[in-house]
């Protein structure tokens, strides 16, 4: 199979109206935060029970399409000695890996950042494929006040983008292109929208100057909305409109899917606002979700740690893959969230 074929059968597995990709790539500082909120100690092999409960969970294939893994769990096996990769596979899920090292401030760009990782990038993404990785995740990350993000932080951050779409690209690995604006700070839905649109701007520019197929790449952007501190919180509604007028503006016909990042909204709030999106007018776009927290949340105060509440966890995460699968589609109503048996 040529690197074109690969790039379109993954992209063909990722972009499937009803589904979205789940964000189970926390770093070990991350995921210490996460089980230190339950009380439970992120050892290896906690971590190790909860990503198999995760993946082991029934019937999550039905809403959910594809896994961003930390590389740990690429290593790691299930319940019942089965490579976590496959099973994820087992239930049509792709697996993915996250594969950028982290963000570092930006040299003369005070308050802002930039995420480092390209160097051996190649030599590792022969290792994930491997170990059965199909696509990948990089993030940067942009701060919002009066004076951030500066230009170039923009542009630093977009070259880098590019770059590393490029690289997975050439690998045969489709590359989730994910520019966060950040929810944190007390701006209004339209600083956030003039941002979005300048960080997206730059971010498909750099991306045309390094060649990288946009058929054959997500993007996984930031809602449109107020800074979490700001006084006047936006309806989905709201949210809808501001987020697909910009994305209108700046995102090619030629991208397949969107899949939002929940950024610090409750799971709740992120499945009304991606309905909200998707009972807007047509759009060329898959409009999806790649959610970490707003799907995994819940399932981890079901569990706290203990194996006798492993079945309440994956009620959890199921429901809360379900709520988001049907917000796809514009289908869902908060009446739904009766169903939740936690």
């Amino acid at each position: 199979m040529s690197i074109k074929e690969q790039l379109r059968d993954t992209i063909d597995a990722l972009v499937q109206g009803g589904k979205g990709i789940l964000a189970a790539d926390e770093s070990s500082p991350t995921i210490a935060k996460r089980f230190a909120a339950i009380n439970t100690e992120s050892t290896e092999e906690n971590r190790r029970r909860y990503r198999s409960l995760v993946l082991e969970t029934p019937d999550l294939g039905k809403f959910v399409n594809g896994v961003i893994l930390f590389e740990e769990t690429l290593t790691q096996v299930g319940s019942d000695g089965v490579p976590l990769p496959q099973v994820a596979m087992r239930q049509g899920i792709v697996p993915g890996i996250k594969v950028d090292k982290g963000k570092v401030p930006l040299a003369n760009a005070p308050g802002d950042e930039i995420t480092r990782g390209l160097d051996g990038l190649e030599e590792r993404l022969d290792a994930y494929i491997a170990l059965g990785a199909r696509f990948a995740k990089w993030r940067c990350v942009y701060h919002i006040d009066h004076h951030n993000p500066g230009r170039l932080a923009v542009a630093q951050n977009a070259n880098v983008l590019a770059s590393y779409a490029a690289i997975c690209q050439s690998k045969g690995v489709v590359p989730i292109v994910e520019p966060e604006v950040l929810i944190d700070g007390d701006h209004p839905i339209e600083r956030c929208a003039e941002v979005s649109e300048q960080v997206l701007h730059e971010v498909f520019h750099a991306l045309h100057q390094h060649r990288v197929i946009l058929e054959a790449m997500l993007l996984k952007p930031s809602m449109i909305t107020p800074g979490k501190a700001h006084p006047g919180q936006a309806t989905p509604e709201q949210v809808a409109e501001w987020t697909l007028k910009v994305f209108q503006r700046v995102v090619p016909a030629a991208v397949p899917g969107i899949n939002f990042l929940s950024g610090g909204q409750t799971p709740v709030e992120a499945t009304e606002n991606l309905n909200a999106i998707n009972c807007m007018v047509k759009r060329p776009w898959n409009l999806s979700f790649s959610y970490g927290r707003a799907l995994q949340e819940p399932a981890l105060k079901a569990w706290m740690g203990q194996a006798d509440r492993v079945a309440a966890a994956q009620s959890a995460l199921y429901h809360r893959a379900k709520m988001n699968g049907l917000a796809t589609l514009g289908a869902y109503t908060p009446d739904m969230e009766s169903d939740a048996m936690v």
